[in-house]
């Protein structure tokens, strides 16, 4: 089912019952309400009736009407009364006899006097009797509940008792609440089926917008997908989808700068590679071509040497596209800044250079992964080596941090470099696959550190030629009780 439909189902499935249980709800508040407010206005018409149009002691008189008075002035009084009740929206009123054995006889009424005769048994508020005219007889008055007449009309019948005896005022009134109460209950279905289309619509109407972004973030990425990297992943607004548009932007953008340096890292490895095996053909030629043994000697000795750096080029490389996954652990960080600095000591001498390593004597903890702290300080010193000849490596620890400085004299990093150089195959060497520092970096962030790259500056703070490499890794202070 399309994202579409089922907005406008859900919105259809929620708009229509909640419409219609606000509705009922309202109906069956009103009801009642207005059945009430009925009753109130049908036992406030008899009460009125019974106490202007009844005078005290009255009641003895209705009791002697007897069959043969419609006739009499006194009984044509009170029908006269009971006819202007009849004209106050009132459809019938009668005066009638109730005693406790459940007879009821009638003694003046609205209908036609040939019709009926005084003392004749009334037979409509018989059903009454055991409960509202009893009710009626203790409190004085009491309603009946809605009785549908022969015409279709629904009407109610109220008692009140006049003065102290069993006589008592019976009016009909007719119920015409119910038919405002049934326009609003059409009025509910109607609002009920108008806000289910309202709804329906706009949820339509706001699933296409939806769905319209939606499928152009689905165009983008299937754009991704193929390769096609050079149209922005854009929509408008600014809700959940206007983020999901930048994640993805960023990722195209990420995936676009990878496969840059993809290429970039296979026509380097192409061009370092070709250099050094040209270096080893001309060599292997050439020894095979020597007579003398201490040629071959020395061109054999050539060609290890282009091998080792042929190795050293395929280690930057694969230690860049498969970094090792680092797992810290507390430990002295001084054993593996001296392992790296013994190894890259030879180097140095070898070149006529001069290292200085100055580590306190009290011992640098730090959580890090002590082989990749070895590799970072290994790579660090040689490249201060490619820059200069004189190095000064040193340590410490500030603000929870442990600290590692490596220092050169050569003409430092340019300006336009310093916020690039620790990008891959960013380089101002002409030699190198410009990779070293890209790997640092890496080691560093996965141990959770940071390394930056500043100007050199003497103990006064003033200038000096060369450039500073700093690497700062988590200390003790993190780990309490890590160091036992």
């Amino acid at each position: 089912m399309r994202l579409r439909t089922r907005f406008a189902l859900y919105s259809v499935s929620f708009f229509v019952p909640v419409s219609a249980i606000l509705g009922w709800t309202a109906w069956r508040t009103a009801a009642p309400a207005l059945e009430d407010e009925l009753d109130a206005k049908l036992i406030a018409v008899a009460r009125a009736w019974s106490l202007e149009g009844v005078p005290p002691g009255a009641d003895d008189i209705l009791l002697h009407f007897d069959e043969g008075d419609e006739e009499t002035a006194s009984w044509q009084d009170y029908r006269g009364r009971l006819l202007r009740l009849q004209g106050e929206s009132v459809d019938r009123a009668d005066i009638f006899h109730w005693n406790l054995a459940d007879s009821v006889v009638m003694l003046v009424s609205t209908e036609d006097p040939d019709s009926f005769n005084i003392r004749q048994p009334l037979r409509w508020p018989r059903p009454y009797t055991g409960t509202d005219l009893r009710r009626a007889y203790e409190d004085g008055s009491a309603t009946t509940g809605l009785i549908r007449g022969t015409d279709g009309r629904y009407h109610k019948y109220g008692f009140v008792r006049v003065d102290s005896s069993q006589v008592f005022l019976g009016v009909q009134i007719p119920a015409d609440y119910l038919t405002p109460l049934g326009r609003l209950r059409d009025q509910i279905v109607l609002v009920s089926l108008a806000g289910a289309v309202i709804g329906g619509v706009l949820a339509w109407m706001v699933a296409s917008g939806i769905v319209a972004r939606l499928e152009g973030l689905s165009v983008a990425a299937l754009r991704i997908q193929r390769g096609t990297m050079d149209r922005e992943v854009r929509t408008g607004g600014a809700d959940e989808l206007t983020q999901l548009a930048r994640a993805m932007e960023r990722m195209r953008l990420g995936i676009r700068r990878r496969d840059e340096q993809l290429r970039l890292m296979l026509s380097q490895v192409a061009h370092e590679i070709r250099n050094p095996l040209g270096g080893l053909e001309l060599f292997a030629a050439a020894a095979q071509d020597a007579a003398d043994p201490e040629e071959r000697r020395g061109m054999l000795t050539r060609i290890r040497k282009e091998i080792t750096g042929l190795n050293r080029i395929i280690d930057d490389f694969l230690g860049f596209a498969r970094p090792q996954r680092a797992r810290p652990r507390l430990h002295d960080l001084r054993e593996p800044v001296r392992e790296a600095a013994d190894l890259a000591g030879a180097e140095v001498e070898s070149k006529g250079g001069k290292m200085d390593v100055a580590l306190p004597e009290r011992p640098l903890l730090a959580m890090a992964d002590q082989g990749q702290v070895k590799r970072v300080v290994l790579n660090l010193l040689r490249n201060a080596l490619q820059a200069g000849a004189a190095i000064r490596l040193e340590a410490g620890q500030s603000k929870g941090e442990v600290w590692l400085a490596i220092k050169d004299d050569g003409p430092g990093v340019p300006d336009d470099l310093k916020e690039r150089i620790f990008e891959p195959f960013v380089t101002d060497k002409a030699q190198g696959a410009g990779l070293g520092l890209a790997i640092v970096k890496g080691m560093v962030e996965s141990n959770g550190g940071r390394v930056e790259v500043a100007d050199r500056v003497d103990g006064g703070g003033d200038a000096q030629a060369g450039a500073e490499f700093r690497v700062y890794l988590r200390g003790s202070e993190d780990f309490p009780g890590g160091a036992g």
